[in-house]
């Protein structure tokens, strides 16, 4: 296992934030933008007809490699605006689904979510793309997803890659209560842009506050604020379990696939930590531990540390988090 720590840059952020008026944007995020066109892959999934909706960004220079960027629970592929930039730059076709129950995707009244499913959707939509082999990337939860694939399909996965995934830990072992899915229901239906940023603000970006950080809690908040509200509040309330109640942690042993691990210590994240007792959230979500015991965990392993970045270092010092992501795909090709 290598590690790999990257020292704090000065970043010279503004710690002002900056207020933003709510769209309501509904429960498919309709009149929200992506930064490329979407498409949508239609399909029959549980009893009922689904749609993912995705982009898939050719580069200008084709290297003949595939990305695929898996968002997390909080996010949308719209989120990896900047990075499918960078790697189209590169040479890189990519890949950015939105996953059933989240962002631009289907919203279902009752769907049984599972990271295996999502995983199986995921690789049907890259077969039908014609894509038989990728580096797979994924984000905060989408790094439990990624996990999760690379363990099922192993011959279509070149390189994994989690950015600050969540689920290094198992929570319900590690003590935090389990909440009940209406519980989980009703605490969603509370959720405001107020409330999202004060989230963010705590975890996600611990250098302080951009105005452009605001776009990514109007476009959460638009979905609960718009038509639809409620479905997209009980879709977050099934996806909130699944993400508890299915751990990957414990089969990080069973990687066959080359990891590269981008973890910013700084990051407080754990699910449920808020419900827990005190002298047990207070030893959740240590990044500074967790990485490191990742890496560890997984057999053919790389870490590389951001000790001044919290939960999307991706967004939060975009330059230096591409730079290195782009020179270990390069050196992982050479």
């Amino acid at each position: 296992m290598k590690t790999l720590v990257i020292a704090a840059a000065g970043l010279g952020l503004s710690l002002t934030s900056a207020s933003a008026q709510v769209a309501r944007y509904g429960a498919r995020l309709d009149g929200f933008e992506y930064p490329f066109k979407t498409e949508s892959y239609d399909f029959s999934g549980q009893n009922q007809a689904l749609s993912m909706t995705f982009m898939d960004v050719a580069a200008a220079e084709p290297n003949g490699q595939t990305v695929v960027l898996l968002h997390g629970k909080n996010f949308c592929a719209a989120t990896w605006e900047e990075t499918i930039t960078k790697l189209t730059g590169a040479g890189y076709r990519v890949i950015a689904p939105d996953q059933v129950g989240l962002c631009k995707s289907t919203k279902p009244e009752h769907y049984q979510y599972s990271f295996h499913a999502l995983a199986a959707n995921t690789k049907a939509l890259l077969d039908a793309r014609g894509i038989e082999k990728a580096t797979v990337i994924g984000h905060s939860m989408g790094g439990m997803l990624a996990t999760r694939f690379s363990l099922m399909y192993p011959e279509a996965v070149d390189r994994l890659v989690l950015v600050n995934p969540i689920g290094l830990e198992d929570w319900k072992a590690d003590g935090v209560p389990y909440q009940p899915i209406n519980e989980a229901f009703a605490a969603e239906k509370k959720t405001s842009f107020d409330s999202i940023k004060a989230y963010q603000e705590k975890f996600y970006y611990t250098a302080g506050w951009k105005p452009q950080y605001d776009r990514w809690v109007e476009m959460s908040a638009g979905m609960y604020a718009g038509e639809g509200g409620e479905l997209v509040a009980w879709n977050q309330a099934l996806t909130s379990d699944m993400v508890f109640t299915q751990p990957v942690v414990h089969e990080f042993d069973k990687l066959k696939v080359p990891t590269l691990l981008i973890v910013g210590t700084q990051d407080k994240t754990a699910p449920g930590a808020n419900r827990a007792p005190d002298d047990i959230a207070a030893k959740l979500g240590d990044y500074t531990k967790l990485g490191k015991a990742a890496a560890e965990a997984i057999p053919d392993a790389e870490l590389v540390e951001f000790d001044d970045l919290g939960h999307s270092p991706q967004i939060e010092d975009p330059q230096r988090f591409h730079e290195t992501l782009l020179d270990k795909l390069s050196a992982a090709r050479q």
